[in-house]
């Protein structure tokens, strides 16, 4: 498929997009390698879902798809919110246990903010965090200005991992949430992103106007 335009399939290879992604990879490779020493070492399919969420990450941030997402075709952009706030992060997610997660919760802020990754307040962030963004003030602000397209990238990012923690169970979560709790959990999440996804597809209008030429083409 070509996309309008000269010069679209461009890498932005910007450090300080990359940098973060191969702090948190090294951190990561090193718990294992503690664990490892101690006789405990983390199961192959999770260091690889983790590193696999990484990688998407980076796809999302330094691929094409950043360029044309944020220039020229507004399901892209979507592709990459996608990537970013639900993909990215259960890859992650499914790659953590109590025992890597040790050092980080020995700090007082982290134990402070774990009631972010309760059932009852991590979907309803997820789902406000979802929202707002695509209000077309900020979706605008977003990709005139990029301090708050790197905020927006973090925030769909950050969500998205409290969303799947609470789900996925890292750490032990609350006694209530069984597997029928969790089915509705699920299902919340699924008709919370179909209702705006519907809400693009079925309007008819251009929210943003940034995409109005090539959503025609």
């Amino acid at each position: 498929m070509t996309f309008p335009g000269d010069g679209i399939w461009i890498f932005t290879l910007d450090p300080f997009q990359i940098v973060p992604i191969a702090f948190f990879a090294a951190l990561y490779a090193r718990r294992c390698a503690v664990l490892a020493g101690k006789g405990r070492p983390v199961w192959w399919p999770r260091q690889l879902a983790f590193y696999s969420g990484l990688g998407l990450v980076l796809l999302a941030l330094v691929s094409p798809i950043d360029y044309i997402g944020e220039t020229r075709l507004f399901f892209v952009h979507m592709t990459q919110h996608i990537l970013l706030g639900d993909i990215a992060p259960l890859l992650v997610v499914l790659g953590l246990t109590g025992p890597i997660l040790r050092p980080a919760l020995a700090l007082p802020l982290v134990m402070r903010l774990r009631v972010l990754a309760n059932p009852l307040v991590a979907l309803p962030l997820w789902i406000l965090n979802l929202v707002v963004w695509h209000v077309p003030a900020l979706y605008q602000a977003a990709l005139a200005h990029s301090v708050v397209h790197a905020l927006e990238h973090v925030s769909f990012f950050t969500f998205g991992a409290l969303m799947w923690a609470a789900l996925v169970e890292p750490l032990p979560g609350p006694a209530w949430f069984g597997t029928g709790a969790k089915i509705v959990y699920v299902a919340l999440i699924r008709l919370s992103a179909g209702v705006l996804a519907n809400v693009f597809i079925w309007s008819g209008t251009v929210f943003y106007s940034d995409y109005a030429r090539d959503e025609r083409l």
